[in-house]
């Protein structure tokens, strides 16, 4: 269980020692506090499964009254919040008009949609959240990364930049490549370079003596455009993940998520989840990780922030220079011209263009489950839990109920998801930290929408850097703390494997 107060609220610099433990506060919400008799609904109704011959109450609705059935084609990610008031849907759709611009080098005569770059990895949002849903690695290995990149850095003690400036940082960038690489440049300007991946046979006998091969990819950065790359260079690959849902994690009271915690394993059951503490520039004050594959953004605010600046260069309010993410050192770079022309504050992105982009992401609506009464997706539904994936993919939550936020107010969410750190072992280690995470650990992935992977994006590419090709190949990654259960379900009878594919479909 997590311990301590909320000593971070209103945070400064000097506030680090203190900030180390949480809970740390959710400025970006207007709560309605719960009354005991709410509290004690919400327990009920979050109790977990113990019979699995018939659906849950509610099941059916993974995202509560915002839950959508539009289930027909690609854009079943794509949809608003069902439960979205009319009055606020002119958001949602100038929010979805920038998520999916394609934005051009400056100077421009477009001067709203100009100051990509000058490196980059994207021109829009949509490219690497196809359909608002997951990406892939390349197929080929000269086909371009489009929905997928390189997070670079090195080790903090080996860093040159101050202790005190390290504090409040996720990761030490790399001195000339920074801490993501850009394998793109606009006209005249030199990109950093190129990500290699060479997969290697995993050959895994499951307990019915078939065999899965599974491929382990190893990374490397080639025709690097400013010079050799550091010696101590950690490398971290990512694919851009589903977009559906954002809105109600972020509406999770952030109590239930530290109850959840249990960093060193008090009741022996061999699972050590941990939340990940991250300073927050939009509110100066340390906050819990919820966004990212190592839960290392706060809120969903500070993740397109981020984006905007790492993936396309486009300046923001919590990112403001006008050369996204070039370095000092990357001279041509920084001197080349920006978009920022006729806004007040010099932004290619201003804040009301981050404001609806967010908007936008908070209200992706997660679609309807499927199938759910089937006697075969019940059985797989059993045997999920008996493989004990409910202690990391934890099934339910209510959310905050919250003053202006109708959409993800007070709602029974099934995301399936604790949203902390965990130790996934050697095979899936990056090797690389942010913020409080080490290399071995990741975020619990939410199950949410899964089964539509394929329909949505094109093809089934699981994991941080979709190295699976399948569901199966997926769990047959995990390790550390997930081991137990892998090799539950690596030694299931192929019936009882095949139904929990079936129930993982469903979701």
């Amino acid at each position: 269980m997590a311990a301590g107060t909320a000593a971070a609220t209103g945070a400064s610099a000097t506030d680090g020692p203190a900030a180390a433990e949480g809970p740390w506060g959710e400025p970006h919400l207007a709560i309605v506090p719960t009354t005991p008799a709410e509290a004690a609904r919400i327990a009920a109704v979050t109790r977990p499964a113990t019979s699995f011959d018939a659906p849950e109450a509610f099941e059916s609705h993974p995202a509560g009254a915002a839950t959508r059935a539009d289930l027909s084609s690609r854009d079943a990610f794509s949809f608003s919040s069902a439960n979205m008031p009319f009055e606020r849907e002119m958001n949602f759709k100038v929010g979805n008009g920038f998520f999916t611009k394609l934005w051009v080098s400056a100077p421009s005569s477009t001067t709203s949609s100009d100051g990509l770059g000058p490196i980059y990895n994207s021109r829009a949002c949509q490219n690497c959240h196809l359909k608002d849903g997951r990406g892939h690695p390349p197929e080929t290995s000269d086909q371009p990364a489009e929905s997928m990149f390189l997070r670079i850095s090195v080790p903090k003690e080996k860093s040159d930049l101050p202790a005190e400036t390290l504090a409040y940082m996720a990761n030490a960038p790399e001195p000339v490549y920074g801490t993501q690489l850009q394998d793109k440049g606009i006209a005249g300007q030199t990109a950093e370079g190129r990500m290699v991946i060479d997969y290697t046979p995993v050959p895994v006998e499951l307990g019915d003596g078939s065999v899965v091969e599974l491929r382990k990819p190893t990374y490397s950065i080639a025709d690097p455009g400013f010079g050799a790359l550091d010696p101590d260079l950690q490398i971290s690959p990512r694919v851009a993940p589903q977009m559906i849902g954002l809105g109600l994690v972020e509406a999770i009271p952030e109590t239930d998520i530290l109850a959840l915690a249990d960093p060193d394993d008090a009741d022996g059951d061999g699972i050590s989840g941990r939340p990940n503490r991250v300073w927050s520039n939009e509110f100066h004050q340390w906050m819990l990780g919820r966004f990212g594959l190592k839960a290392g953004a706060p809120t969903i605010k500070a993740q397109s922030a981020g984006a905007f600046a790492g993936d396309m260069g486009i300046s923001n309010p919590l990112h403001p220079g006008g050369w996204g993410e070039c370095t000092e050192s990357e001279t041509a770079c920084r001197s080349a011209p920006d978009g920022g022309t006729g806004d007040p504050d010099g932004l290619e992105a201003p804040a009301d263009v981050l404001d609806v982009v967010t908007f936008y992401a908070r209200n992706l609506a997660v679609p309807a489950r499927r199938d759910l009464d089937d006697p075969e997706v019940l059985h797989g539904k059993d045997m999920f839990y008996e493989a004990g994936c409910p202690s990391c993919h934890h099934p339910k939550f209510v959310t905050h109920r919250l003053k202006d936020r109708p959409e993800q107010s007070f709602q029974l969410i099934w995301p399936y998801s604790d949203f902390l750190l965990h130790d996934m072992g050697d095979g899936l280690a990056d090797d690389r930290p942010e913020w409080d995470a080490n290399g071995r650990e990741w975020r619990t992935a939410p199950l949410w929408g899964i089964g539509m992977t394929e329909t949505v994006s094109g093809g089934t590419y699981y994991l941080h850097d979709g190295r699976a090709r399948n569901m199966l190949e997926a769990i047959l990654w995990h390790g550390g703390e997930a081991e137990p259960a892998r090799e539950s379900v690596r030694l299931m009878g192929t019936d009882d494997r095949n139904a929990l594919i079936a129930y993982l479909e469903s979701l």
